[in-house]
C-alpha cells in the first residue's frame, strides 16, 4: 500500500469519540495486532466503520431473540481504491462476523428448537413435525436419512429444497432423468467430476422425485447410504470418493396419488423395494389435506405475516449449524431402556405400520437425540430431546 506525506501527518490526528468505541468493539473480536492495523488505517482515514446489530431479522424473530439482540458488533469499509487494503477489511470483517455469531450461539440455543422448524419452508402451512425431523437432520453427525413419501403438489420439493439452503454442505437434483452415473459423477468429455453424492460428502444430499430413479441406477445411492462412499468404473478409470450423506428425497406413489386407506392398499402402492426402503431412518407418509385440514390451511395463509429472511440470516444459520456439528454428544445410559422400550412397543404395534421396525430405527433415534441436543448447542442428551424425538417417530408411523 501506497504511504503519502499526509498519511505520516494523520498519525498525530486524535480519534473522535466514535472512532474509539469502535475500536473498543472490534478489540471484542479481533487481536491486538489487527486493531493496531485499523487503528493506524482510520487515523489516515484509509476506512471507515458502521455500527451493526444481531444478524436475525426482526420480523421472523423479534418476540425470542429480543433479549439476546444487545450486543454491539462493527463493520468496516475501505475508503481508498487499493486492493491489498479491500482484502485486509473483508477479511477482518469475516473474522469479526465469525466471532459475533458465536457470541451468539449461547443465546439463540434457548430457542433454536422452536426457531428452526419455522425456517423450513416457512411459506408451506402445516408439515410441522416432519419439518422438525427435517431440521434435526441438519444437525446429525451421523447418517440420518428421510424419505417423504407422498401425493405430489403438497410441498415435499419445497421442505427438502429449503433444507438444503441451511446447512454449509449440499447438494440438490432429481431422481428423473439421474442415472447412478449422475449420482456419483459428471463426466464432461474425458473430466470427471463429483457427482450429487460425493457433492455432499459430510452434509444433506436432497433426492427429489427419487421414484422416477431407474433401479440399475441405485447402486450408488445404497453405497452412499450404507458405507459412505462411491465407486466409479469406467474406461480404465477406478475411483472411489467419499460420500457420508444424509439423504433427505421424496417420492410419489404408485399412480402418482395415493388412493384408499387400509395398510394392504396403501403397500401396495409405494415405489420402492425394501433394499432401499429399509435405508431410511424416517419414512414420513403425506397425503392430501381434507375438507377440515385444507379450511385450517386456508384460514393459517390468510393469517401470515410476510416474513423476511436476509443472507445475513442464511449465514448466521450455517455457522450455527457448523458450529453445533463439533459437538460430541453423549447418550447417558439411563435413558438407553427407555429408548428399548418405546422401539418395543412400537414392534407390537408393526401391523399397523406401513414400514418394519428394525434395529435401524433404534440406531436413528439414537442419532436424532444426539442431534437434539446439538441442536441445542448441548454435549449431552437430556429428557426433553427423548421426548421429542419419540413424538417424531410416532408420527412418521402414522398413516392417516
Amino acid at each position: 500500500m501506497e504511504k503519502t506525506v499526509g498519511d505520516f501527518f494523520l498519525l498525530f490526528r486524535l480519534f473522535g469519540s466514535k472512532e474509539r468505541e469502535a475500536l473498543k468493539i472490534a478489540a471484542q473480536y479481533l487481536d491486538k495486532e489487527h486493531i493496531n492495523d485499523l487503528a493506524t488505517f482510520l487515523k489516515q482515514k484509509k476506512i471507515s466503520f458502521s455500527e451493526v446489530h444481531l444478524p436475525l431479522s426482526k420480523e421472523l424473530f423479534s418476540e425470542e431473540t429480543s433479549s439476546g439482540n444487545e450486543e454491539k458488533c462493527i463493520a468496516f469499509k475501505a475508503e481508498i481504491a487499493d486492493a491489498d487494503l479491500a482484502t485486509y477489511i473483508i477479511d477482518a470483517n469475516q473474522e469479526i462476523q465469525k466471532k459475533y455469531f458465536r457470541r451468539q450461539f449461547s443465546s439463540f440455543a434457548a430457542i433454536a428448537p422452536t426457531i428452526f422448524p419455522k425456517l423450513i419452508a416457512p411459506h408451506i402451512i402445516g408439515h410441522e413435525m416432519i419439518k422438525r425431523a427435517v431440521a434435526l437432520q441438519l444437525f446429525a453427525s451421523e447418517p440420518i436419512h428421510i424419505l417423504l413419501l407422498g401425493d405430489p403438489a403438497i410441498g415435499k420439493t419445497d421442505i427438502i429444497r429449503s433444507a438444503s439452503e441451511f446447512h454449509p454442505i449440499s447438494s440438490y437434483g432429481l431422481g428423473s432423468g439421474m442415472s447412478g452415473v449422475g449420482l456419483a459423477v459428471t463426466t464432461i468429455g474425458d473430466m470427471i467430476e463429483p457427482g450429487l453424492l460425493p457433492l455432499a460428502d459430510q452434509g444433506i444430499c436432497c433426492i427429489d422425485e427419487l421414484n422416477l430413479l431407474k433401479e440399475e441406477s441405485r447402486g450408488s445411492l445404497y453405497n452412499a447410504m450404507e458405507k459412505g462412499f462411491i465407486t466409479y468404473d469406467k474406461k480404465g478409470q477406478h475411483l472411489r470418493l467419499d460420500a457420508r450423506v444424509r439423504v433427505l428425497a421424496t417420492a410419489n406413489p404408485l399412480g402418482d396419488k395415493f388412493t384408499g386407506k387400509t395398510i394392504s392398499q396403501l403397500k401396495k402402492q409405494i415405489p420402492f423395494d425394501d433394499a432401499l426402503l429399509s435405508r431410511f431412518h424416517l419414512v414420513f407418509l403425506v397425503k392430501k389435506p381434507d375438507t377440515y385440514q385444507f379450511l385450517k390451511i386456508a384460514d393459517a395463509i390468510l393469517k401470515q405475516k410476510q416474513k423476511t429472511f436476509t443472507k445475513t440470516d442464511h449465514d448466521f444459520i450455517k455457522s450455527y449449524v457448523f458450529h453445533a456439528e463439533q459437538l460430541n454428544v453423549t447418550l447417558p445410559e439411563v435413558y438407553h431402556q427407555d429408548i428399548v422400550s418405546f422401539v418395543h412397543d412400537l414392534k407390537k404395534k408393526e401391523k399397523e405400520s406401513l414400514f418394519e421396525i428394525s434395529p435401524r430405527l433404534v440406531v436413528g433415534i439414537m442419532r436424532l437425540v444426539q442431534a437434539r441436543a446439538r441442536m441445542c448447542m448441548r454435549e449431552k442428551v437430556n429428557q426433553e430431546d427423548i421426548v421429542e424425538i419419540k413424538t417424531i417417530v410416532e408420527r412418521a408411523m402414522e398413516i392417516g
